[in-house]
Parts: C-alpha cells; structure tokens; sequence
C-alpha cells in the first residue's frame, strides 16, 4: 500500500538540538515534522514514597537507567532532606547517564561506573567486583523487566522503587487528528489516541513505534503498524522512519 505522508505527528517533545535527525528527513523527504508528547512524567510525592516503606541510606548503590530516574531520585533526596554520602556507588546504563549526575554530584569524587554498550548487561564486569553491595533502582510505574531479570540473574541483592510515571497528556478540546503518520513511543501514548479519539479510525495513515510493548498495545488495539524500530538493521526510530519514508517513496514512483 502505498501513503500519501506529507504530515508526521512524534508523539515526543520536540528535540533540542537543531542537529536532530528528525529534521534532516523532515528535509529530504519533504515533510512536516509535528512534536507533541501523548504522556508526561510524573515525580511520586515523597509521601507516595514513604508508604513503599524504603530508606534511601539502607543502600550501598544505586542503579540508573535513564536520566529522568535521576532527576527524580535527587529530588526525592531533597524533599525528605537525604544527603548521599560520598560512599554511595552509582551504576549507570550508558555514559550519557552517568555524565548526568554531575547535575547533582561531584562527578570526580564519586564511584561511578557505566555501561558501554548502553545496556545493563554491559555491568557485568563492574557488578562482579561490587556483588556485596546493597543495589536501590529507581523505576517508572510502568517498565520492562530487562533490568530485573538481569540482576535475578547475577542474583544481585537490589530493590526496585518507583519514583515516577507515565500519565496521558490528553489532546485540549477542538485539537485535531490531522496527521498522515503517527509515531509512537510508549503504550501510554497508544492510549491516549484511543481515549482522546474513541471513534479512531487509522484507513491510510501510517503508524510506526518505538519497543516491542508499544509495538504490542498498537496490535491489540486492532491497528496496523507500518513502522516499528528498533530492527538489526534500524537500532533509532528515525533509522527505521527514514527506510520507510524511502520504501513509501519508491512505491509511489513505481505506481506513477
């Protein structure tokens, strides 16, 4: 089947870098690149926290995945007045991550260790050497088991907390659903189309996603997904967007 894509609505912030690729195929393919996120974080109180009864100084470590699980742990921090010690040892799942800390933290005082390959099994080595340590992982309400089942694994001793999550960031009345391609990033945001838009009806417009949980509620949800990343071939979701635009694009001068 071939689409007509002249407007792409990404359901994530816009990029800050002007550099982003998301504008050089807006450019090459000549399309307009909308960005409008369909979820939002959100920070747990620190009276949400309190009640899943953990103490932040029991931990020898603590384990990021992402840069907004700092963000919200250090909050935390600061509303329940913790200060880390400068024992604390901090295990990141890419450099970007642990560079983030220094937000935070004294970057060159601290024990802090990364993964290289941007996934947690790229600790081992680092997870092999502290296995005595008291692991605290800062989570989404909604996540992958990918971490989990590794530490199960390792049979690291850790805990998982919950310190923020993903809530819809509904469409204001009288916004419309004017887009040729959707893009997708989360489950959450498959839901807010569905609840913003019940009578949704997906006919030419192109849908592609970013992670198999996301790929999996497009499916259930009855829709087709015509783009979904990440491939062997297409690690980025605009590596995968941009084979399709290309594939799409060919189709067309074939039928013209």
């Amino acid at each position: 089947m071939t689409l007509k894509i002249k407007k792409i609505l990404i359901s994530q912030p816009q990029p800050q870098s002007e550099k982003s690729p998301y504008y050089d195929i807006a450019e090459k393919y000549d399309v307009k690149m909308v960005f409008r996120p369909f979820f939002k974080v959100e920070g747990v109180t620190a009276k949400e926290f309190r009640q899943q009864r953990i103490n932040i100084l029991d931990f020898t470590a603590i384990i990021f995945t992402a840069k907004t699980a700092i963000d919200h742990f250090f909050r935390l921090c600061e509303e329940l007045r913790v200060v880390m010690p400068e024992t604390m040892k901090y295990f990141c799942t890419s450099e970007s991550v642990a560079l983030y800390l220094q937000k935070y933290i004294v970057y060159r005082k601290r024990k802090i260790f990364f993964s290289s390959t941007g996934k947690i099994g790229g600790l081992t080595p680092n997870f092999t050497k502290h296995s005595k340590e008291k692991y605290l992982v800062p989570v989404s309400d909604v996540h992958t088991d990918e971490v989990g089942n590794f530490l199960d694994e390792k049979k690291i001793n850790y805990t998982k907390s919950v310190m923020y999550r993903t809530v819809s960031n509904d469409f204001e009345e009288g916004e419309e659903l004017d887009y040729d391609m959707i893009v997708f990033f989360t489950p959450v945001g498959v839901q807010t189309l569905l609840n913003n838009f019940p009578n949704f009806e997906q006919g030419e417009i192109a849908i592609g996603c970013f992670g198999q949980a996301t790929a999996k509620a497009i499916v259930d949800a009855g829709l087709r997904l015509d783009c979904e990343a990440p491939q062997p071939e297409y690690p980025s979701m605009t590596g995968a967007l941009e084979a399709f635009l290309k594939e799409n694009k060919k189709k067309k001068h074939a039928v013209g």
